[in-house]
């Protein structure tokens, strides 16, 4: 929570004008009994009409500045607690952009979902709250117990006793409650989790008839949260009520000790009516303490786990002193670089040695967990080689910032990822400035303008989220499409030409060639007809290089390369 509280320094002079409206309300609150006990004890006892006027007219004017101070403290303090909360999401958000692929994967999505929303709103609520009474109840307090003590000293020993009482009360709710709410926020992650894959998955659940298994799952999983969430309820729930009764009988034990005291002439009305004031302030005060309490446990949890997220530092980093190099041809080199993702018994690339070369494609090709897929996304640098080392241009990656890298790199995903927008907008995820030409030759390359036009607003039409009112091969030109808008030194194709027919898929690579002449390509692939053309093949095999070099001469020397072939090529083709 502390770190938290830095985000308020932008805020420092609406807090500071927060502070003093509330320290006028509540000045103003503990003023009026007194007023009105002079109204009881001189006004009517005197019989005087002029003072009960006087004092009457008062008191309108105290009421009626604590209400406006009351009425603007509230505008303030609320703007306050929304700025606040908007500034936590945009700093977790930016943060978590930064991430490393390994540091989403440590919190996950669902879990990373919930901090920037349910938690962040819990804090937001939390703060309102003690900028609402962090100055109200404390002076309301310890005002209260002075004043009811210059009212009746012997009186006010009643509050010796009530006072602990409450306060030991609120102290065990709160001790129990805490980790209840920590665990209330652990299960709606878990809640959150199962609806996202529910509703992500939607067609595989129903092609696979487990939409009961999936009720099944969410339904536990709600139940899970909801059987939490009553048992803190139920704890909870013994506040009020306790809190209620103890200031109903402590408003008992004043009237009957002070109707005594009245009675013996030790005490005047008024001032009995002016103490019962003063100690349901008291008593007011602490019950926003417990309110406070309530809150406060579960808002400490949620700033916990917001707090994980800022902590968190990205294993990627930009150098200190970065390398002021600028990205000319995009010549690519692997030299013994050996990857191993965290946890894992046995590297995922094993001595990758290698060159691709600009104008040239150089293809990857291998059995299913071979190390493709990681080997293209350690270019971008996803992530970081555990030695050996990758550069361009004889710069290592290392010693350039990713912006500066990845700007210079078009990237095709194995999953064709859209976002919601229009066509042309997801395009121009790949070069923002992008004109309207550039636009439409990306298409035309990535073979997408034959079906954009077949749209009902053609490249203004609305694609809905992840893509899913386009086919596969839709989508996977369309992010072809992406990446060739931004004209990089290299390309990165990964497996991106699987959705695709095999008519589209050779039109598609014939209108790279000119595309792509003078920049370094890479394609991943596990179809041989989209690679047996590619200048350099390189053949994997558990994570190493079991051979390299032009289609005719793998299918020669490389029995891998050779199996992999003749598994989708007839003889007569490999011949």
């Amino acid at each position: 929570m502390l770190k938290l509280i830095c985000f308020l320094k932008a805020y420092r002079k609406s807090i500071f004008f927060v502070l003093v409206l509330v320290f006028f309300q509540s000045f103003s609150q503990l003023y009026l009994p007194t007023l009105l006990s002079d109204i009881v004890d001189v006004g009517i006892v005197q019989g005087d009409t002029d003072y009960i006027l006087k004092i009457g007219v008062i008191m309108l004017l105290v009421a009626a500045g604590g209400t406006i101070c009351s009425v603007v403290a509230n505008y303030l303090s609320s703007q306050v607690a929304t700025g606040f909360a908007k500034d936590i999401r945009r700093k977790v958000f930016s943060h978590v952009e930064s991430y490393s692929l390994h540091n989403f994967n440590k919190i996950g999505t669902a879990s990373l979902i919930t901090r920037t929303t349910n938690d962040i709103t819990q804090v937001q609520q939390v703060t309102l709250m003690i900028l609402r009474m962090m100055v109200s109840a404390p002076m309301m307090c310890i005002g209260g117990i002075i004043m009811a003590v210059s009212q009746d000293a012997k009186l006010s020993l009643l509050l010796i006793v009530v006072i602990p009482l409450i306060t030991a009360i609120i102290l065990v709710v709160s001790r129990k409650s805490l980790p209840l709410f920590k665990l209330i926020q652990v299960k709606l992650d878990k809640l959150n989790l199962v609806l996202r894959e529910r509703l992500t998955g939607i067609r595989v659940i129903r092609a696979f008839n487990r939409t009961e298994y999936e009720k099944a799952r969410f339904v536990d999983a709600n139940a899970d949260l909801t059987n939490t969430a009553i048992k803190v309820n139920r704890i909870m729930a013994v506040l009020m009520p306790t809190m209620m009764l103890i200031m109903n009988f402590t408003t008992i034990a004043i009237i009957w000790f002070g109707g005594l005291r009245i009675e013996a002439g030790e005490m005047q009305v008024g001032s009995l009516m002016a103490y019962i004031q003063y100690v349901m302030q008291i008593l007011f005060s602490l019950l926003m303490v417990s309110m406070m309490f309530v809150m406060i446990p579960r808002a400490s949890a949620s700033a916990i786990r917001v707090n994980e997220i800022l902590e968190i530092t990205n294993s990627i980093k930009d150098p200190e002193k970065k390398d002021s190099a600028i990205i000319k041809s995009g010549l690519l080199e692997f030299r013994n670089v050996t990857f191993s993702y965290p946890g894992a018994e046995q590297p995922a690339l094993k001595n990758i040695s290698f060159q691709a070369k600009p104008g040239e494609v150089t293809a990857i090709i291998g059995s299913t967990g071979s190390g493709k897929s990681t080997l293209i996304n350690l270019i971008p640098r996803f992530f970081d080689i555990d030695s050996g080392s990758i550069l361009v241009d004889g710069t290592n990656i290392l010693d350039l910032s990713q912006e500066n890298l990845r700007k210079e790199i078009g990237f095709v995903p194995q999953k064709a990822l859209l976002f919601t927008g229009t066509v042309n907008d997801n395009i121009k995820h790949g070069k923002k400035e992008a004109t309207k030409e550039e636009i439409q030759q990306a298409a035309i390359t990535a073979q997408a303008e034959e079906f954009i036009n077949s749209m009902t607003d053609g490249y203004n039409s609305l694609i809905a989220q992840g893509g899913i009112n386009l086919s596969g091969g839709q989508k996977q030109r369309l992010s072809i499409a992406r990446a060739l808008v931004r004209k990089p030194r290299i390309y990165l194709f990964d497996d991106s030409f699987s959705a695709l027919d095999y008519k589209t898929d050779a039109k598609l690579r014939a209108a790279l060639k000119d595309e792509t002449a003078d920049a370094t390509v890479m394609i991943v692939a596990q179809r041989v007809n989209t690679i047996m053309n590619a200048d350099k093949i390189i053949v994997l095999d558990e994570g190493q290089i079991v051979g390299m070099g032009p289609h005719q001469e793998l299918i020669k020397n490389c029995e891998i390369y050779r199996e992999i072939v003749s598994s989708q090529l007839s003889e007569e083709v490999i011949a």
